[in-house]
Parts: C-alpha cells; sequence; structure tokens
C-alpha cells in the first residue's frame, strides 16, 4: 500500500492508538482485512504514556521505599536514609515507556498494520483527512471504521490546569521534584493511587473529596480497610468537602462542617473524572451521534448509529479501564470479519493500586439486593492468612457475595496486597457462572493469597443446608 500519496484507501481505519485502537488494528490484521490506524501522538495511548504504565512504574518504586522503611522489625536494616532521586526515578520511567512504546511499534509491523501519524477528522461516512505533525494532509477512504480516541482529563472552571502548580495526572507523573505538599482535588482511583505514591517518597499529603466516601460506588467493607491504612500513612482525608479555587496561599475549600479552610499545597493534583475525547473529529460530517456527555453509544457489537462506523474503549461510556478498551476493540474487529461476536459484560475487573490494593469483579452487597437476590454474603479476612502474616501485610479482606438459593458466585471484592493479581481468578468465575461450591472444591495452593477466595467461598457453601 502507498502511504505516501494525498489519498489511501484501506479496508479497517482505526482511529486511535490506544489500548482500544491497537488490540482492534491487530485482531483485525489477524482475521485478514487491511488495516490503517491513525494516531497522533505516541502508540499505546494515555495507559501507556500517561497513565496506567507509568503510574504502576512510580506506585511500584514508591512502594519498595517504604517497605525498606518498615522491615527493621525482622532485623532487617539499611544504614544512612533512604534517598530518592525524582529525575532518575524519571528517566527508569520513561525507559519502561520506550520498551513498551516499541513492542506495540512491532506488533503493527509484524501484523503489516499501517501506522500513520497524524490527527484524523472525518470528512463524510467513509473517509478522513488526516493533518501530520510537519503540516501535509491525506485522504483516508475506509470501508469500516473503528474510533479509539479514548478520554481526557476533565477540568474545573474554578481551578485551571497550569501544569506546574494546578496539575493533570500526566503532570503529576513527570514530576521531577518530590512536592512538599501535594494536595489532591478528588478521591477516585487516580487520586489516591498518585496521593499514595507521593506520600511514601516523602510528601505531605491531604485529599479532598466532595462525596460522603473516598472511591465513590466500592464496597463500604473495602472502603474501610482503605481509610485505616490512609490515617496509619500520614493522609489527611477531608471528605464532603469542595475545592473552590487557588490563591496564593494555597487551595481554598470548603469542608464538610461548612468551614472555610486554605490548604497550602505547592502541589494540587486535580483528579476528579475524565471526558471523551472526540474534539476535531469530525463526528457530525460521518452522522455519528454522541450523549449529552459527550459519550458515543454503541451496541453490542461495538457499532455506532452508523452501522460501518465502531466506537471503542472510553470514546464509547462505561466503564473507563484500558482492559475494557482491548475487548472492546477485539468485538469490533470481529464484528467487522463478519464474526458472531458482541460484548457480555457479566464480569468486568476494576482494580485500584492503592495501599492495600481493591479489587472487584461482579455485583457488591447493596447492588446484589437491589437486584431482587437473596444473597449469602461471607468474609476472609487477611489477618488470618499465613501468606499475608509472612509478608506483614495482613491489612485486607475478601468478600465474596452469592445468591442463597442457587450458591452462584454474584461478586467478589478485595482489598489487600495483590489482589490486582487474583480477581482474574475470581472473573473467570463469575464468566463461568460458578457456583460457590465449585470455588470452595477448587484446591488452592498453601501458603498462598489465593486461599482467601476459598476459605469465603467454603464458609457460605458448607453454611447452605445439607452441607
Amino acid at each position: 500500500m502507498v502511504i505516501d500519496s494525498n489519498r489511501q484507501e484501506t479496508e479497517v481505519l482505526v482511529v486511535g492508538g490506544g489500548p482500544g485502537g491497537y488490540e482492534a488494528a491487530v485482531r483485525a490484521a489477524q482475521l485478514g482485512k487491511v488495516v490503517t490506524l491513525v494516531e497522533m501522538d505516541e502508540l499505546g495511548g494515555t495507559c501507556l504514556q500517561r497513565g496506567c504504565i507509568p503510574s504502576k512504574a512510580l506506585i511500584h518504586s514508591a512502594g519498595i521505599v517504604h517497605r525498606i522503611q518498615e522491615v527493621a522489625e525482622r532485623g532487617i536494616t539499611v544504614e544512612g536514609a533512604v534517598k530518592v532521586n525524582a529525575e532518575q526515578l524519571q528517566v527508569w520511567k520513561k525507559k519502561v515507556i520506550g520498551r513498551l512504546t516499541q513492542g506495540i511499534g512491532f506488533l503493527m509491523k509484524s501484523n503489516q498494520v499501517t501506522v500513520v501519524k497524524g490527527r484524523a477528522r472525518f470528512t463524510g461516512p467513509r473517509e478522513v483527512q488526516v493533518e501530520d505533525p510537519q503540516g501535509g494532509s491525506r485522504v483516508v477512504a475506509f470501508q469500516h471504521c473503528i474510533i479509539a480516541t479514548g478520554s481526557v482529563t476533565a477540568e474545573l472552571p474554578f481551578l485551571k490546569f497550569d501544569h506546574e502548580r494546578v496539575l493533570t495526572a500526566g503532570d503529576a507523573l513527570a514530576l521531577k521534584e518530590i512536592p512538599r505538599h501535594l494536595v489532591v482535588v478528588g478521591g477516585g482511583y487516580i487520586g489516591l493511587e498518585l496521593g499514595i505514591c507521593y506520600r511514601k517518597l516523602g510528601a505531605e499529603v491531604t485529599v479532598v473529596e466532595a462525596a460522603e466516601q473516598v472511591l465513590p460506588g466500592t464496597d463500604p467493607d473495602l472502603i474501610q480497610v482503605l481509610m485505616r491504612k490512609l490515617r496509619k500513612l500520614g493522609i489527611t482525608v477531608h471528605l464532603q468537602a469542595k475545592a473552590r479555587g487557588v490563591g496564593a496561599t494555597g487551595l481554598q475549600v470548603t469542608l464538610g462542617d461548612g468551614q472555610e479552610a486554605v490548604l497550602d499545597g505547592d502541589r494540587i493534583l486535580v483528579s476528579v473524572g475524565r471526558k471523551p475525547y472526540t474534539e476535531g473529529l469530525g463526528l457530525a460530517a460521518a452522522g455519528v451521534q454522541t450523549d449529552v456527555k459527550g459519550f458515543i453509544p454503541v451496541t453490542d457489537e461495538c457499532r455506532t448509529n452508523v452501522p460501518h462506523i465502531f466506537a471503542v474503549g472510553d470514546v464509547a461510556g462505561g466503564v473507563l479501564l484500558a482492559h475494557k478498551a482491548s475487548h472492546q476493540g477485539k468485538i469490533a474487529a470481529e464484528v467487522i470479519a463478519g464474526k458472531k461476536s458482541a460484548c457480555d459484560w457479566v464480569a468486568v475487573p476494576a482494580v485500584v493500586f492503592t495501599d492495600p490494593e481493591i479489587a472487584y469483579v461482579g455485583l457488591s452487597e447493596a447492588a446484589a439486593r437491589a437486584a431482587g437476590h437473596e444473597v449469602a454474603v461471607a468474609k476472609f479476612p487477611y489477618t488470618a492468612s499465613g501468606r499475608a502474616m509472612t509478608m506483614g501485610e495482613t491489612d485486607g479482606v475478601v468478600k465474596l457475595v452469592a445468591n442463597k438459593q442457587t450458591g452462584v458466585v454474584l461478586g467478589v471484592h478485595m482489598v489487600g496486597p495483590e489482589v490486582s493479581e487474583l480477581v482474574a481468578a475470581a472473573t473467570l468465575a463469575l464468566e463461568m457462572a460458578a457456583t460457590v461450591e465449585d470455588v470452595a472444591r477448587t484446591i488452592h495452593p498453601h501458603p498462598t493469597l489465593s486461599e482467601g477466595i476459598m476459605e469465603a467461598a467454603q464458609q457460605i457453601f458448607f453454611g447452605l443446608k445439607g452441607h
């Protein structure tokens, strides 16, 4: 295919090279389609370049620093103070990102996906114009299109980003010095992850959250464990508090009791959600409709209202998670290739890389009751886990929710060390409609953290009548 002409044609055009886009491109190519992917930045999207990967690189490093300071009671000591070179940490983070970016580039090349760098804009229902960084442009005509442009950080009108003092998450991930006092506006997963990270690296941290709890919507039993750890770490959390603006002396807030206060943060991280990225995309020219919030509604096949145009990932709404985007990307590619494929959202796991970690899948206890289930609930505390004790990390609990009549597992909610790695097993249980007996009778290795899921299942199964 000629890629340096002013016009080219492709069977499948993918707009956006994040987890949804590049997975869609690879799958479509595997299924025999001629694929062109347009990305205005580096491959990998927000997740790889400014989100999931860089944040986990810093979070893991901060965890090492913190653990070194905690192990003295085990007879492990480090002479002198632990020092953090923030600039070198950034160098290492960029090296990780670079290697993964190269890996995606190799995937594109090995699957014969044509990658065009530039910004795409629909000029009709069957073509886009791509403006490249050098000022040139080309028209790409397509038979099918997958929109995977993702989302961007939402901005508060009274707290505009200046990217020096008032920061996006991407800004916070690129700091070359540890803040003296980081004030986090928004107690969602991004704000808490980065707040804990910088607290472990030595910053004073204050979180301002407008809701009654951090991580709104998360099971309160998990939040209770997390809040204990936040207090232990020395992180101040103001609930039902609202930021009002920023002045020379700091962030102006109204606290939950109605009192006015000023938080003297030298850095202010605003993390109050994300919005779909469709700016300049020209959706109207393609006839693609959006909802009142700007998201693109899609069917279970990821089709928009224009049948040959699909949308996946954050731009399509729902839960804004990288693995959900990847899953949708593959579905869209398979549908385009004529396969019977559709999204079935029985089990979409969520993970929060706080300390302790939080992970869950399926219905919460409250949601299960609201849906009309007669529920059975069991909790297994990490204080009873031999593996957790050997790790010195007993802050945690596994909570399993099941239908009391059928024994079918409805949800698994966990807080504790490494639950991000355990939730896949719980997701498989829900995907296969497993019962508590299935889980209880599955042999789990000992001593491991995974036993907690089995123990919770056994509590319910052995407690059911006749067992």
